[in-house]
C-alpha cells in the first residue's frame, strides 16, 4: 500500500484551513468558483506547485496559499 494521501475530492485543500483564509463557507464557494471559471477560461493558474488538476481544485489551493485575494462587501 502506498504513503501517498489520496487528494481527490473536498478532503484536500482542508475545508477547514480554508476557513482560517476566508471566513464563510458561502464566501469561499463564491471565491473558489469565480476563480474556477478563470482558470477554466485562461487555462492558467497561479499556484503551478498545486497537487489539484480540476479547476476548482486549483482555485481552493490558490485560496489556501495566499495566491487568489477576494475583497467582499
Amino acid at each position: 500500500m502506498s504513503n501517498k494521501k489520496n487528494y481527490d475530492g473536498m478532503r484536500y485543500p482542508s475545508v477547514d484551513a480554508l476557513l482560517d483564509k476566508i471566513d464563510s463557507k458561502y464566501k469561499l464557494a463564491y471565491a473558489a468558483a469565480k476563480r474556477a471559471k478563470i482558470i477554466e477560461e485562461e487555462d492558467y493558474t497561479s499556484y503551478e506547485d498545486g497537487l489539484c488538476v480540476k479547476p476548482v481544485g486549483q482555485a481552493l489551493e490558490e485560496i489556501l496559499v495566499g495566491k487568489t485575494k477576494m475583497t467582499f462587501k
